[in-house]
């Protein structure tokens, strides 16, 4: 069935969302359809406003204009600790858990030498010249526990001086979970992680 191409363009771009299928898209923008025309000029205004938000050239994070506001709070933070996250997405998290009170850097990525993403491409150099330019005491890798992760955390860690401590975050069985259902990797990880009780 044709469906007018207006609405095909807005269901192709909800399409690309990762984790948003065709009858997902499709949903949405059906939705769209029952909106007055106020709200949908509020929202292509908020979308096109999208275009003003960019990325802190000193941490990664979101920023309107050249500083982000973690950076802007830097003063209230930990001078001598940065946690190095993978995404801004992890940055968010550990935000929200109010428990890091320190400086953050986002990666925006990991190693992955098959896919062609090195040291370059992730700005490892950025983080080298910040935590010597800074002088951080202590530097907190949250990045995920695979593989690509793995190896970037041993990477930065070896790019460091010595008199730099290097912590990575634990990584284990979640709250109430069972350890019948939890595969062997995260069963591992719990063990290396354990702490004296």
């Amino acid at each position: 069935m044709k469906i007018p191409e207006q609405l095909e363009e807005v269901i192709k771009h909800f399409s690309s969302f990762q984790g948003i299928g065709e009858k997902t898209a499709t949903r949405f923008a059906l939705s769209l359809l029952n909106w007055d025309k106020t709200r949908i000029s509020h929202f292509s205004e908020a979308i096109e406003n999208l275009l003003t938000v960019g990325k802190c050239p000193k941490c990664g994070f979101l920023a309107v204009e050249n500083e982000c506001r973690l950076c802007e709070q830097s003063n209230h933070r930990h001078t001598h600790q940065i946690c190095v996250v993978e995404s801004i997405t992890d940055c968010m998290a550990i935000q929200k858990s109010l428990t890091y009170s320190g400086h953050y850097h986002i990666l925006n990525g990991v190693l992955n030498p098959l896919m062609g993403v090195g040291p370059e491409e992730i700005g490892v150099e950025g983080l080298l010249s910040r935590i010597q330019e800074r002088n951080y005491t202590e530097v907190i890798l949250a990045i995920n526990s695979t593989v690509e992760g793995d190896a970037t955390c041993s990477y930065i860690r070896d790019q460091l001086p010595e008199k730099v401590r290097v912590e990575r975050i634990g990584f284990g069985l979640p709250m109430g979970g069972s350890l019948e259902y939890v595969d062997a990797l995260t069963i591992t990880k719990a063990l290396e992680n354990r702490k004296q009780f």
